[in-house]
């Protein structure tokens, strides 16, 4: 109380006499260290539920609550680089295919020549179908605009450089890569023709023509990972997959669980964002030792987490078919 006034500030103290007041043991230097360190909004109450609020966690003890954080830390350190790599090989790829086609660095020459529109959109299409083609290609053009005025007026050298020097006509397709996010890379490559997204996917190894009949992979797969990128990158919670904003399309799961032998794939876990990652790895040429390092470490931090926590804790945030579907990937590697 101050003034008579009834305030709801609590310091550090205050915190934990509220957490032990509802149930979760708290006490002495380190743990008083560690909910200082971590806050009581991002490290208790961002990991007291288990993907929505109403799903509380069974946590008694901040121990406990501390090791779920500790596994989420560990789980976007071990996840976050192999992401990059992903998110970098894709564009390398998709870069020579799209060079392939335009026979030229241009952004110009892509839009003219990889890029789907009214003009050449496929010849069975009709004109409703034609038109929406138009506006995605209008809109990803005011996109590009939009990422190039901003580098530029930010004085990225990526950007500057080519306007900024009389030698060169303009900033070459590689250089608009390199500034773009993954998400509005995923949109540039599901604007492609259906002829150039073929050609990517073939590269890719992502040529399974019955599943992905329209060739939507080589993007849909970028969105899905997309999601877990960003949330590391905020630094919010992904051990129970909350970043999760799309439900993954048909192609994506009959194509996982068919390769892999999964008998369902969903992306409510995090083991099904590891399993696409190895996936990537596998067509990506990584060597099968590296990907299962990925893969022993992603299991050593999982039961690292689940020997720190109740057996309650653990049944809810690690999924019960997890070491099975861990071993049917090892066995598609």
């Amino acid at each position: 109380m101050i003034g008579g006034i009834k305030v709801g500030y609590k310091n550090i103290n205050g915190l934990m006499r509220h957490l032990r007041n509802n149930g979760i043991s708290i006490a002495g230097s380190t743990q008083k260290r560690q909910l200082m360190n971590t806050g009581y909004f991002h490290g208790y109450k961002g990991y007291r539920f288990f993907r929505t609020s109403n799903n509380r966690l069974p946590f008694t003890s901040y121990e406990e609550i501390y090791a779920t954080l500790q596994y989420d830390m560990k789980l976007k350190a071990l996840f976050y680089s192999k992401i990059m790599f992903i998110e970098t090989a894709v564009k390398n790829h998709a870069l020579e295919c799209i060079l392939d086609i335009t026979h030229s660095e241009s952004i110009s020459a892509m839009f003219e020549k990889a890029v789907c529109g009214y003009n050449n959109a496929p010849t069975n299409a009709k004109a409703d179908l034609k038109k929406k083609f138009q506006q995605h290609k209008l809109n990803l053009q005011s996109t590009v605009q939009k990422y190039l005025a901003k580098a530029y007026n930010d004085g990225n050298p990526k950007i500057t450089h080519f306007y900024n020097n009389m030698s060169y006509s303009g900033v070459p397709i590689w250089a608009l890569f390199e500034i773009m996010t993954m998400g509005d890379f995923g949109f540039l490559l599901s604007c492609l023709t259906f002829e150039a997204r073929t050609a990517i996917s073939e590269k890719l190894n992502l040529s399974n023509a019955a599943v992905d009949t329209n060739r939507d992979l080589i993007y849909n797969y970028l969105y899905t990972l997309k999601d877990l990128r960003n949330a590391i990158a905020h630094n919010s919670v992904v051990f129970d997959t909350r970043f999760r904003h799309m439900d993954p399309k048909p192609a994506m799961r009959k194509c996982l669980m068919q390769e892999i032998g999964l008998p369902y794939v969903n992306f409510k876990t995090i083991g099904d964002y590891l399993i696409l990652v190895c996936y990537y790895l596998k067509i990506l040429n990584v060597t099968k030792t590296e990907i299962k390092a990925f893969i022993r470490d992603f299991e050593a931090i999982t039961d690292e987490y689940r020997n720190s926590v109740s057996p309650q804790v653990a049944m809810q945030t690690i999924h019960p078919d997890l070491g099975a579907r861990l071993t049917q990937l090892k066995n598609f590697l």
